[in-house]
């Protein structure tokens, strides 16, 4: 049983399926279980544990009943979550990002201030989930 997992909820479900479907499996190791390109679910484990799964937010929205609201706040706003993978080196792991279909938030840098030996990178994923990469 999956204790606890990310769920995304996307309009752009091909673009972001295709974003995770290259990067999760060398970050996390993770395989694709169910899901295409298509829609409307799709998630990844690893050793039958859920890491990530997308849901089609307009799917969500009819069985909750709030399709008539907007789908995007439309301020700009802080972010309220990120997802964090752990990397070996977070300059390729962005290149990798980058390469598909990511947009960069900010640039990889060394944060001794978060920990004597962490690098970062910042990234958001083709629908606007900010990214953290990271290495010890």
């Amino acid at each position: 049983m999956d204790a606890l997992y990310p769920r995304l909820l996307v309009t752009r479900f091909a673009e972001t399926f295709g974003f995770y479907r290259a990067v999760l499996p060398p970050f996390t190791g993770a395989t694709l279980i169910k899901g295409t390109p298509e829609g409307p679910y799709a998630n990844w484990d690893v050793d039958d544990q859920a890491v990530l799964a997308l849901f089609d937010r307009a799917a969500m929205a009819a069985t909750l009943g709030t399709a008539g609201l907007p789908a995007d706040p439309g301020a700009p706003a802080q972010d309220p979550a990120m997802l964090v993978f752990r990397v070996d080196d977070v300059d390729a792991a962005l290149a990798l990002c980058l390469a598909h279909g990511g947009t960069l938030a900010a640039p990889a840098a060394d944060r001794p201030e978060w920990g004597p030996t962490l690098r970062s990178a910042h990234l958001r994923d083709p629908e606007g989930h900010l990214i953290e990469l990271q290495s010890y």
